[in-house]
């Protein structure tokens, strides 16, 4: 079988995702791309311009083509309409603009141009998609589960014909398929000293972003710091654009602990994950989680709010040890974590195990599976 895979806002975890599926399935997967930059633009003209691709470069048909949240799936199925037929068309929701946080102040983020009100046509354009799609499916339980709980507002602020009707539509044709993780690529020689003099390393892999919500990882810090527990810290993670300031007061206030600041190369990647001790989230927003998985693997010990997809990724025996429902529990987490590490060792080595579930070699026949089905339906 042959699988298109269509991604117009090619990077992050959209592109871990769609080279580990193309690494893993047992089909043959093209990908048609556009890099990762203007996303806005992206979900405006990335349909315009992979729509004319297809048309122009794509010689073999694809028996189904498998689309991201960033297309306009509706745009592009139209302008290739003439060629595509009735090649089933599925798309993937790695996240959504309905429900993705905006920041506080109205004056950051991807909606500081309106001031911090959402711009609902980009909301639109994920539901066109998905009224498009023969398929829908979404990264995390979390992740369905909330969209759906606000998409009948979102409907109900239109003057009329609300197409309320459509919510049980999508409902009935969308599913879960999780991200799988490569954690082949994490995989090292490097073994961390047993015995070591050095403090623990806790490791931020998570982007520089408001959405990941730095400033409440850093007043944890600042707290055990301010009475006496020892610690390093690596900053790692990708950065878009200028970063918040809160990290550059914690580059400050935390110089003597930080031993890695910025986004880590492969290798440097996997020894701090390895070293790494903890791994630590206070998010506002996780539709999934790729990088605490990755962290997880490593056997670093996850502290996560108990909120968004963590419940999901951390088997229910290990929620009272790593979820926290407040400020006051992420410092109470941290603090046990610093003072019992062969306890959380121990417990790091059960949650990496646990995890291995996500890996792509599990995974990728899941996707199999559902595209081989959605395909052999198609063609009654």
């Amino acid at each position: 079988m042959k699988i298109l895979l269509v991604s117009p806002y090619h990077g992050g975890s959209h592109r871990a995702w769609a080279e580990g599926l193309q690494r893993h399935s047992r089909h043959d997967m093209e990908c048609l791309t556009l890099p990762d930059r203007f996303w806005k633009w992206r979900m405006h003209g990335g349909a315009v311009t992979l729509a004319n691709r297809f048309l122009a470069e794509l010689i073999e048909m694809p028996d189904v083509l498998l689309a991201t949240d960033m297309l306009d799936l509706s745009t592009f199925a139209a302008l290739a309409r003439h060629k595509l037929g009735r090649v089933p068309l599925v798309l993937y929701m790695h996240e959504n603009q309905l429900t993705y946080p905006l920041p506080e102040d109205g004056e950051t983020g991807p909606m500081r141009r309106q001031l911090g009100e959402r711009d609902q046509h980009y909301a639109f354009v994920n539901y066109a998609s998905m009224l498009t799609a023969d398929l829908v499916l979404f990264n995390s339980q979390y992740h369905h589960d909330s969209f759906f709980a606000a998409l009948p507002n979102f409907l109900k602020h239109f003057p009329e014909y609300n197409e309320l009707g459509t919510i049980d539509d999508l409902q009935q044709k969308s599913e879960v398929l999780p991200v799988g993780v490569d954690f082949g690529r994490l995989a090292t020689d490097y073994q961390p000293p047993t015995a070591s003099n050095q403090p623990p390393l806790i490791v931020w892999n998570q982007r520089w972003e408001y959405d990941k919500n730095p400033e409440a990882f850093f007043a944890a810090l600042y707290e055990l710091a301010d009475a006496g527990v020892l610690f390093r810290l690596a900053l790692c993670g990708q950065q878009y654009g200028q970063r918040p300031s809160t990290f550059d007061t914690a580059l400050s206030r935390l110089s003597t602990q930080i031993v890695h600041v910025g986004y880590a190369e492969a290798g440097v990647y996997r020894r701090l994950l390895w070293e790494a001790a903890f791994t630590v989230s206070t998010a506002h927003h996780e539709f999934f989680g790729i990088s605490i998985l990755e962290a997880i693997g490593c056997q670093t010990f996850p502290i996560l709010p108990h909120r968004l997809s963590y419940p999901e990724l951390i088997p229910e025996p290990y929620h009272w040890r790593c979820l926290y429902e407040n400020e006051g529990g992420l410092v109470q987490r941290l603090r046990w974590a610093l003072t019992h590490e062969a306890e959380a060792r121990e417990m790091a080595a059960g949650l990496a195990t646990a995890v291995q579930i996500y890996d792509w070699p599990h995974i990728a026949p899941q996707y199999d599976a559902r595209l081989e089905k959605l395909v052999e339906q198609s063609s009654k």
